[in-house]
């Protein structure tokens, strides 16, 4: 029988750990019918036999969806053109995926009839706040099932000894646990002997990217384009989105780019340790910044350092759908119209060292920089501007010195006074 008046649930399903238990338990605790709803943001191999998967748990369907383009789009880029990342390391690669993931997972409800929705995400993390901001700010009248603030499964190990009593084929193990989430932008790790943060990482933990250590000997020089802040070319071979990004993912992989270990303040209040593979991602950050170096004036510049704090803050707080976020994105996008240009990078040994920048919108001009007097700049003026930038200080220090004051180091002013 039907509880709490849910008759039908569409269920974020990955094929997880998590959500492959969710479906038998959501069948026996709720009585409903469970939709599975899985979003192809770049998972891989991992879509391998999923509906089967699903069929086998007791879903009524698989409905999964293709949406690696629109992720890129209408997400990573906004999220890249911004600058944001979160906690000086985190390339947001999960919590940029979350609220498409949502948004896609309400329309279904809606086109099936469904009553509910329900995600996989523990009481602890980030990505339930996500899931649920996104719900209520798209459809507030849809019921939410969270099971792992409900069930008794208080671990991962509970989660695999349920998902074996019901026969429901998974990959974990007690010995070797991790959570993790991948798609077209990054992969992370979380669990394991990662929950103590003194472990270094197992090097056959990491999927995307080989050990620097381990990576050619011989540096590869490529070449991304830009044209307002989106990236359409590789090596002047101008490709769609999907492929370019696949294709950096590639490179960046090969020569061990892209790997962050990080502890890192959860929303909820509490530190988490996890490590990120985001080789393409982490090129295409240090191009997009290195153009805007070249093409945005000073103060925009560090105008818009201080929005990427902010924007990293709302992607990683799951705060996507807000009007705040459109208004920073506005701004944002007036900033790229000028980032249009070339970065050639040299990728070694787990770094991407930017090594040449051009840009037919650059403010850089070498003979507007000469140190010869020119039409542009005259180096007498530089002690006015000095004395005037300065006048404050000079004020101050005047002021403090009539005070007996020794502030800083006080200098004799005696000699400087008029008759």
């Amino acid at each position: 029988m039907a509880r709490d008046g849910i008759n039908k649930v569409v269920l974020a399903y990955s094929g997880g750990l998590d959500t492959s238990v969710i479906v038998p338990w959501l069948r026996e605790n709720y009585g409903c019918e469970v939709i599975c709803y899985c979003a192809d943001l770049g998972q891989e191999e991992e879509l391998g036999g999923l509906e089967d998967k699903a069929l086998r748990s007791g879903a009524s369907k698989l409905i999964i969806e293709d949406l690696r383009e629109e992720f890129i789009r209408d997400y990573i880029l906004p999220t890249l053109q911004s600058g944001a990342i979160y906690e000086r390391k985190y390339l947001l690669g999960t919590s940029m995926a979350r609220p498409l993931i949502a948004k896609r997972q309400v329309e279904i409800a809606e086109q099936e009839g469904a009553d509910a929705v329900a995600h996989g995400c523990t009481g602890k993390g980030n990505d339930q706040v996500r899931f649920e901001l996104t719900y209520m700010a798209l459809n507030p009248r849809l019921k939410v099932i969270a099971p792992w603030r409900e069930w008794h499964i208080r671990s991962r190990e509970d989660a695999i000894r349920y998902a074996r009593e019901h026969n429901i084929p998974i990959a974990q193990t007690e010995k070797k646990i991790y959570s993790r989430d991948r798609n077209i932008w990054h992969l992370s790790h979380e669990g394991g002997v990662l929950e103590d943060p003194w472990n270094e990482p197992e090097e056959d933990m990491y999927v995307l990217t080989v050990a620097p250590e381990q990576a050619p000997d011989t540096p590869e020089y490529v070449t991304v384009s830009f044209e307002q802040g989106v990236p359409v070319a590789l090596n002047e071979q101008r490709l769609g989105l999907v492929d370019l990004l696949c294709r950096l993912n590639e490179l960046g992989g090969k020569h061990g780019i892209g790997r962050v270990d990080l502890v890192e303040n959860r929303l909820v209040g509490m530190k988490s340790h996890g490590v990120y593979e985001t080789p393409g991602g982490t090129i295409l950050y240090t191009a997009h910044r290195e153009l805007e170096s070249l093409t945005l004036d000073r103060e925009t510049l560090h105008y818009k350092d201080r929005v990427a704090l902010e924007y990293a803050d709302l992607v990683y707080n799951g705060r996507w759908f807000t009007p705040l976020r459109e208004h920073l994105d506005r701004f944002v996008q007036s900033t790229q119209r000028s980032v249009s240009g070339d970065v050639r990078l040299k990728l070694y040994k787990g770094q991407a060292i930017v090594v040449g920048r051009r840009s037919p919108f650059s403010l850089y001009r070498e003979d507007f920089a000469t140190f010869g007097q020119d039409d542009v700049y005259d180096q007498r003026d530089a002690e006015g501007f000095i004395h005037l930038y300065g006048l404050p200080l000079k004020v101050e220090a005047l002021v403090a010195s009539e005070q007996g004051s020794n502030r800083y180091r006080q200098p004799d002013y005696s000699r400087f006074k008029r008759d």
